[in-house]
Formats: structure tokens, sequence, C-alpha cells
């Protein structure tokens, strides 16, 4: 199949697809002789994988570690389940860092309960203060861009 028909069926972006080759994750697809690219099932079940592995939120790398586990299968799956356990902590963490966002944000959106000019704007104010004083445990464990629901 072409790169337009498994991007279809695997609801992946074909520039997402095309990434997914560059970065290691999908193995190359042979060449027509025209230089199309020809999927396989195998492709398209590998992208189906990726795709459910990042509606769980896994970053590239633990994916690629799954992928390499994976083309193990008589190996012991305790390395899955430790990945996975480090990966059930990481969310677990990432949920304490949003609790702590939300509370910094009902904080900031309490500081302009009154109709006020923007001026006056409490929110404004404390966006131009320090948050970390409304926050005394600010998180710096978070990597932007790799919680995000999407194609990548």
């Amino acid at each position: 199949m072409k790169i337009g028909d498994i991007s279809k069926r695997s609801g992946i972006p074909v520039e997402t697809v095309r990434y997914y080759e560059k970065i290691g994750l999908l193995p190359e697809p042979q060449r027509n002789a025209n230089g199309y690219r020809s999927y396989s099932p195998a492709h398209l079940d590998r992208l189906l994988f990726i795709k459910r592995c990042r509606n769980l939120d896994m970053a590239q790398d633990e994916i690629r570690e799954l992928i390499r586990l994976a083309e193990q299968p008589e190996a012991d799956c305790s390395d899955v389940d430790a990945l996975l356990a480090r990966h059930l902590n990481h969310v677990r963490e990432r949920l304490k860092e949003l609790q702590s966002l939300e509370q910094t944000l009902l904080t900031l959106q309490a500081a302009c309960a009154d109709s006020r000019t923007v001026r006056e704007c409490g929110i404004l104010d404390g966006l131009n203060a320090d948050l970390e004083a409304l926050d005394p445990k600010p998180s710096h464990t978070h990597v932007p861009g790799t919680h995000r629901r999407g194609n990548h």
C-alpha cells in the first residue's frame, strides 16, 4: 500500500509516518520501480502499535524499547513490566504536577474575582510577579511536547 493508504488506515498523517521512518520507529518500506514507498501489513501493525503507545502518553524512547522487546518473543517479560512501571510512575508524577498547576491557576483566578480594568487585573499582576510565590514547589520534570495527545 502507498503512504496515503497507510496514513488513512492508521489515522496517522503522512508527515508523521515519514517522521517515524526517519527516527527508526517504523522500518523503511520497499520502494517500487517508480520510487514510491510500498508498505506491508506489518508496517500498518507497527503504526497502530505506535499510535496506541502514544495514546498512553509514552515517549519515543519507551516505544522504541517496547518494539525492541517485542522482537524477542521468547524473552522474559519482566523488562516490559519494568518499563510500564516506570511509565506509570511518570504519569503519577505528572498528575501531581497538574494538580499543583491547577492550584496555581485557581490562586491566580481568585486574584481577579471583581470586575476591574485590565490595569488593575490581579491575574496579570500575578503573572508579572514571581509565580514561585504562588507555588513554592515548582516542578521541572516535565519535558515540553512529550505529553500531548496526538500523532507523534
